[in-house]
């Protein structure tokens, strides 16, 4: 898809709905810088684990319960990392309950015409949800949107970084980062039930583009 048009320049089975896998973060996170832009928090406000939160396994930053942590850096987990339980924590903070943030994510998903979307929760683990999918038509929507934010861009091109004051290091989960010219992100994903999932953007000679793959076994 041609970021700036939308306009989609090759597509096969696009509307097929699927398990998505950590490819659902990018819901998560624009969720999340809308909810900055609105001025519900800034990024160096302290957000407090869940014991809820800290429970999350798969990907993670090994949060623990009660621990504090800058919204800034569990965005930085979440992008980087595919962190589930920052992305439970950012939910939490944000909306209250991971509930509340999933019924924020299924009206975004409307608005923005995802018509193969529904989703169960906010980090794509799929063991035990029942009906959470989306379609790879739906998740470049969803990732050309999340690219108007032009910080999402400056997490997801970084290669390694660090939380915890350089005591904990990030590896992005995606090398397209690291070994194809004019990569900037965005998002990984696999579980056993989604396979391999991935949206990823490049921007060479002014042009940027989305590319949305979704249920690869």
């Amino acid at each position: 898809m041609d970021a700036a048009t939308g306009t989609i320049l090759f597509e096969k089975n696009s509307h097929d709905a699927m398990p998505p896998a950590s490819v659902t973060k990018i819901m998560t996170m624009l969720l999340i810088y809308e909810a900055e832009e609105n001025g519900q928090f800034q990024w160096q406000d302290q957000v407090r684990v869940s014991s809820y939160a800290a429970s999350m396994g798969g990907s993670q930053v090994y949060l623990k319960e009660g621990e504090q942590m800058s919204v800034e850096d569990l965005l930085k987990s979440v992008v980087i990392a595919s962190a589930n339980d920052a992305a439970v924590a950012l939910a939490e903070y944000v909306s209250g309950s991971v509930e509340a943030f999933v019924a924020k994510m299924n009206a975004k998903a409307a608005e923005l015409g995802m018509t193969s979307t529904k989703f169960e929760n906010v980090t794509g683990l799929d063991d035990t949800a029942e009906n959470h999918l989306t379609s790879a038509k739906d998740i470049a929507l969803m990732s050309g949107e999340l690219i108007k934010h032009p910080l999402i861009l400056q997490y997801s091109s970084i290669w390694m970084d660090t939380i915890r004051d350089g005591a904990f290091g990030l590896t992005n989960t995606n090398r397209l980062v690291r070994f194809y010219k004019g990569c900037t992100g965005l998002k990984t994903g696999s579980t056993s039930k989604a396979g391999c999932c991935l949206s990823a953007t490049a921007e060479r000679d002014g042009m940027e583009l989305v590319a949305a793959i979704v249920s690869v076994g």
